[in-house]
C-alpha cells in the first residue's frame, strides 16, 4: 500500500472546497479592482464597485420579489448593461437563468415561459410588447415583468410595469448572495430548437461555467485588462460565458446594441476594443463596410468566430483588415465553444490558400473539455484520415446536464458516454475534427439554428401545398438561409411571395424561406424525400 493508504482526516471541509462557480469572478474583481473600468455603454461608464452593487441589488429586490432559490428568472433583451448584470445577479440569489433570443415568434417565447416555468422575466421596451402578447399565450401562471428603457437607443419605456432602475432601488446593497452549495446546481436554462419543431430547454451547472471563462481564457491567450466588445448575443449560450469570464481577468465589457460594422469599428477605434465573438457574418459585415463605415483599425483585435465554418477567403480578408481570427465550435449543449482550430507553426511553410483553408477546420478540444473527436455508430474513434465520416462527439465538464423535463432526449444525446453532436464530420490525420455535413438537416443563418422541420411544419399548413423541403442555400452575408422546395395540390395556386409571406406571419423572421423553389420533390421507393439531392440544387441557385 501507498503512503496514503490511511486517508483519516483527510476530508473536504470549508478550508480546502469551494463549490466552483462564476460568481466568484465579480465577488473577487470588486475586491481587487473597485475603481477599475468594468462596464461600457455609450457615455455610461460602471467601475467594478458600482457593478458589484448593481448585481447585489438585482439579485437582493428579486428575492424581495419573491424569486427562490431554483426559480427560473427569464430575459428578453439585448446586449445591454441590464443584460450583463442579469448574468450574474439572477443566480446572485439562487435563481436559474433562462436568457431567451429575442428575434423568437411569440408563439415560442410563450412555450419557453411555460416550459422553463418563468416567475419573472426582465424585458427591453422594445419586446415588451412580444413580452406581453406571451404572457397572453400561457397556459400558466404569469410571471412578474421588469421592463427595461433604453435611453442610449431611444427606446423610452412604456410605464405599464415596474421600471428596471426603480427595481433594483429596492435591493439592498448588503444582500449577501446565495452562492451554490454544489457545483452541480443549475445556474443557466438556455432554449435551442436543434433539428425539432419544439426548441429543448438546455441546462447549465455552475461547474461548467467557471472552467468555461477558465479554458477559453487559455485558449485564447489572454492578457489581464481585456477590452470586449458584446457582439455574440447575450442570449446565446449566455454570451459564450464571455461575460462570466471578464471579472476573472479585470476586463471591461462593452456593451453593443445594435451590431453594425459601423458600430465594431467605432468601438475598436474609441473604446480599444482587443476581443469579440461573432458569426462569420459578422466578418463579412466588417469585409465589406463601406469607407464612411470603416475606421482604421492600429491594435491586434482578436476575434472568435463561430456559428458555420468561415469561407477562406472571408478569413484572408478579415485578416487583411486587421484582425486575428480563431475558428471555434460548439453547441448551446456544450456551454458554447469548446474546439478551436488551433494553428501550428509548420503551417506558415504552406501555401496560403492552404492555410486559410486548415483555418476554417473545427480543430481540437479546448482545455476545459475532456476529449473531443468524431465517432462512429458503436461509438468507436473514426480512421484519422480526413476522409471518414462520423458524428461529433464529446465529453467532459462543459457538457449540459441534460435537456429539461426530456430524460429522452437527455438518454439519447449522452449514449455511450459521450454527448451526441449530431454533426457529421471527418478526422484528420493531427486530430482536428472538420464538420462535413449537418445532421438532420440543422441550418446555421447568421449564427442562429433553424429547424428544417419546423419550417416544413409552417409551409404545410398552407392549403395550396402538398409536401415541402427546406433545406440550407448558400448565402454570401448570413453563411446560410433557408431554401424551401415545394409540391403545390393539384388545381390550387401560389407564388414565391405568398409562401414567404404565409411562413413570416408564423415564423421569426430569420426563420422564413429567402426562396421558394416550385418542382416535384425527388424521393426514395418509400417516399422519403431525398434531401441530398435538394442541397445541390439550392447551392447553385
Amino acid at each position: 500500500m501507498g503512503w496514503l493508504a490511511d486517508e483519516t482526516g483527510l476530508d473536504k471541509c470549508p478550508a480546502n472546497y469551494v463549490p466552483l462557480t462564476p460568481l466568484s469572478h465579480l465577488a473577487r474583481a470588486a475586491r481587487l479592482w473597485p475603481d477599475r473600468e468594468a462596464m461600457v455603454y455609450g457615455p455610461h461608464r460602471w467601475t467594478y464597485a458600482q457593478y458589484h452593487d448593481r448585481v447585489t441589488r438585482l439579485a437582493s429586490a428579486l428575492a424581495k420579489a419573491g424569486i427562490r432559490p431554483g426559480d427560473v428568472v427569464a430575459t428578453l433583451l439585448p446586449n445591454v448593461p441590464a443584460h450583463v448584470e442579469a448574468t450574474f445577479g439572477v443566480p446572485a440569489c439562487g435563481a436559474v437563468l433562462n436568457t431567451i433570443n429575442i428575434r423568437l415568434d411569440v408563439d415560442t417565447v410563450a412555450y419557453i415561459f411555460d416550459h422553463g416555468g418563468a416567475k419573472a422575466v426582465i424585458t427591453d421596451s422594445q419586446f415588451l410588447n412580444l413580452t406581453m402578447a406571451a404572457i397572453d399565450r400561457m397556459e400558466g401562471p404569469a410571471p412578474m415583468v421588469i421592463e427595461v428603457p433604453d435611453d442610449i437607443a431611444g427606446v423610452p419605456g412604456q410605464g405599464e410595469q415596474i421600471d428596471y432602475e426603480d427595481f433594483l432601488d429596492t435591493g439592498d446593497p448588503d444582500f449577501p448572495w446565495v452562492m451554490p452549495g454544489d457545483e452541480w446546481e443549475s445556474l443557466a436554462l438556455n432554449y435551442t430548437s436543434g433539428t425539432t419543431g419544439r426548441p429543448k430547454g438546455v441546462v447549465y451547472h455552475h461547474r461548467g461555467a467557471y472552467l468555461m471563462t477558465m479554458g477559453t481564457a487559455i485558449s485564447w491567450g489572454m492578457a489581464m485588462h481585456p477590452r470586449y466588445l458584446t457582439i455574440v448575443p447575450l442570449f446565446h449560450c449566455n454570451n459564450w460565458n464571455h461575460a462570466w469570464m471578464m471579472p476573472l481577468l479585470g476586463g471591461t465589457v462593452i456593451c453593443c446594441r445594435d451590431i453594425s460594422a459601423e458600430a465594431i469599428f467605432d468601438a475598436i477605434a474609441d473604446e480599444g476594443v482587443t476581443h469579440f465573438g461573432g458569426a462569420p457574418i459578422v466578418l463579412n459585415m466588417l469585409v465589406n463596410a463601406t469607407e464612411d463605415e470603416r475606421r482604421p483599425v492600429h491594435h491586434k483585435v482578436e476575434v472568435f468566430t463561430a456559428g458555420a465554418p468561415p469561407a477562406p477567403a472571408t478569413l484572408e480578408k478579415t485578416e487583411a483588415l486587421g484582425f486575428s481570427v480563431t475558428h471555434v465550435y460548439g453547441l448551446t449543449e456544450t456551454y458554447g465553444h469548446v474546439t478551436q482550430c488551433l494553428a501550428d507553426a509548420a503551417w506558415s511553410a504552406l501555401p496560403h490558400d492552404e492555410q486559410l483553408a486548415l483555418k476554417a477546420r473545427q480543430g481540437i478540444p479546448m482545455p476545459m473539455m475532456e476529449d473531443s473527436t468524431v465517432i462512429d455508430e458503436t461509438c468507436a474513434e473514426v480512421p484519422m484520415d480526413a476522409a471518414t465520416q462520423g458524428e461529433v462527439a464529446m465529453r467532459g465538464n462543459c457538457v449540459m446536464k441534460g435537456y429539461l423535463k426530456n430524460p429522452e432526449a437527455t438518454e439519447k444525446a449522452f449514449r455511450g458516454g459521450w454527448f451526441h453532436s449530431e454533426d457529421l464530420a471527418v478526422l484528420h490525420p493531427d486530430r482536428a475534427i472538420q464538420i462535413a455535413d449537418r445532421a438532420k438537416d440543422i441550418i446555421i443563418s447568421g449564427g442562429e439554428n433553424i429547424s428544417s422541420v419546423e419550417v416544413e411544419g409552417v409551409l404545410m399548413r398552407h392549403p395550396a401545398v402538398l409536401l415541402s423541403a427546406v433545406v440550407a442555400k448558400p448565402d454570401e452575408r448570413w453563411g446560410e438561409v433557408p431554401c424551401a422546395f415545394v409540391e403545390l395540390k393539384e388545381g390550387h395556386e401560389a407564388t414565391e411571395a405568398d409562401l414567404i409571406a404565409f411562413t413570416r406571419e408564423r415564423l421569426a423572421g430569420f426563420k422564413t424561406p429567402k426562396q421558394v423553389v416550385f418542382r416535384d420533390l425527388p424521393k426514395t421507393s418509400t417516399g422519403k424525400i431525398q434531401k441530398f439531392e435538394l442541397r445541390k440544387i439550392a447551392k447553385g441557385l
